[in-house]
């Protein structure tokens, strides 16, 4: 992964985003030498927020089984019958 400083962000906001473009690699953008920001490409930051809510649906099923929030096959079948028809 690319490491830039945040001055260069400042100087090169277009050459950066074109490399963005171009390589789908995440840039690190440091402030006094510290992690503060990445930069990503628009395509990656939609596809891993999917990722997000995905695995989110899935903890929540987890919880609601652990709970014992859950249904039969025979109530969920008739449940999913009325979007079928």
């Amino acid at each position: 992964m690319r490491t830039e400083l945040v001055t260069t962000l400042k100087r090169k906001a277009t050459d950066l985003l074109s490399d963005l473009e171009r390589d789908r690699e995440p840039i690190l953008i440091t402030q006094h030498g510290l992690p503060s920001a990445y930069l990503i490409d628009v395509d990656s930051y939609e596809k891993l927020r999917g990722r997000i809510k995905l695995l989110e649906g899935i903890a929540r099923g987890e919880q609601a089984i652990d709970d014992g929030r859950t249904i039969s096959h025979k109530q969920a079948k008739s449940r999913m019958s009325r979007w079928l028809e």
